[in-house]
């Protein structure tokens, strides 16, 4: 069974997806997969997120399908029943880290502050999202917590782009990086795939 530390392996980026129309989830992650990138972060911010997660999860098995922006309790167990095979917590509430655990399934639950890295860690959790990453000091804080927390793995997402996600990549307490560059709202509008696994392709080789 794939654990959260193994999630900061599958792939350098993982893209993150927000998506207003659920026939667009299917082709969108056969465009990933042509392009290398095996899993995908399907945001639960739209009406559509739902129905996208359970056309992925019946039709497109070979990639890893995480459901983000989990920032309620019954987010957890929408996504789970919907068939997402893991988690994404942009922040860390108790009832919302409680209720993802409740899940069984993997997750990255979200810090900004070495106070969240830290108590994240009394709870047996090594494997962290930091969002938003840019705004919340980029590279320089995670060489910085890098030194007091060695035990600790990240995912940072938020703002980093192809340009800046080598900087974070060549940190030894980045596993992944979590970017919305691969998946473009102008691409996804018009149906450009070819695009989006082009955009993939380049990820994948970062």
């Amino acid at each position: 069974m794939t654990t959260s530390a193994d999630l900061l392996e599958l792939s350098p980026v993982i893209p993150v997806v927000v998506l207003d129309d659920a026939d667009q989830a299917v082709p969108l992650a056969r465009a990933l997969l042509r392009g290398g990138i095996r899993v995908i972060e399907l945001t639960l911010r739209t009406p559509a997120a739902t129905a996208a997660i359970e056309r992925i999860a019946a039709e497109v098995p070979d990639i890893v399908l995480g459901a983000g922006t989990v920032t309620a309790p019954e987010h957890a167990e929408q996504a789970a029943k919907a068939g997402a095979a893991f988690l994404v917590t942009p922040g860390s509430t108790d009832r919302v880290l409680n209720a993802v655990e409740d899940t069984g399934l993997p997750f990255l639950p979200g810090a900004a502050t070495v106070s969240e890295a830290m108590r994240l860690a009394e709870r047996g959790l090594t494997a962290l999202k930091f969002f938003p990453a840019e705004a919340a000091g980029g590279v320089d804080f995670l060489k910085s917590v890098g030194g007091p927390l060695p035990g600790l793995r990240f995912c940072p997402t938020g703002g980093i782009s192809v340009q800046t996600a080598p900087r974070y990549l060549a940190l030894p307490n980045v596993g992944c990086v979590g970017g919305s560059w691969l998946t473009p709202k102008d691409a996804l509008a018009a149906g450009d795939f070819d695009r989006i696994e082009a955009l993939a392709r380049a990820a994948s080789a970062l």
